[in-house]
């Protein structure tokens, strides 16, 4: 079922979402100082394109809140805002239930994408 998932995710908005992903992280990696954080851009943007399958698991540390608030000021709020969106039209039909809620998923993460790993769900 997650393949399925994932193939019908990318067709109807995952691409998209992965897209503002990877902008994201070009944009941070023209900057010597951003290169860290484009890179992590880079990873979930892998995530956004197919989210099925996965989940993602926080860990704290005084770094990673530190790079998450200069995240969230320059570019965090309008992906979450994206997703959020994304999610809210996705769960109006009860078929778009579950891709509004990876949606949600992904508007989580791109407010605290730092500390946070992508794993496997088995």
């Amino acid at each position: 079922m997650g393949c399925l998932g994932n193939i019908i995710w990318f067709i109807f908005g995952g691409f998209i979402g992965g897209v503002t992903w990877l902008l994201a992280g070009i944009l941070w990696c023209i900057t010597i100082v951003g290169i860290p954080i484009g890179l992590q851009c880079f990873k979930l943007a892998g995530l956004s394109f197919w989210p099925f399958g996965k989940d993602v698991v926080y860990s704290t540390s005084s770094v990673s809140f530190l790079v998450n608030i200069l995240w969230l000021i320059f570019s965090g709020f309008w992906l979450a805002v994206g997703h959020c969106i994304s999610g809210i039209i996705l769960c109006v039909t009860i078929i778009g239930i579950p891709f509004g809620m990876q949606s949600f998923k992904l508007a989580k993460l791109a407010l605290m994408p730092f500390g946070a790993q992508v794993v496997a769900i088995r």
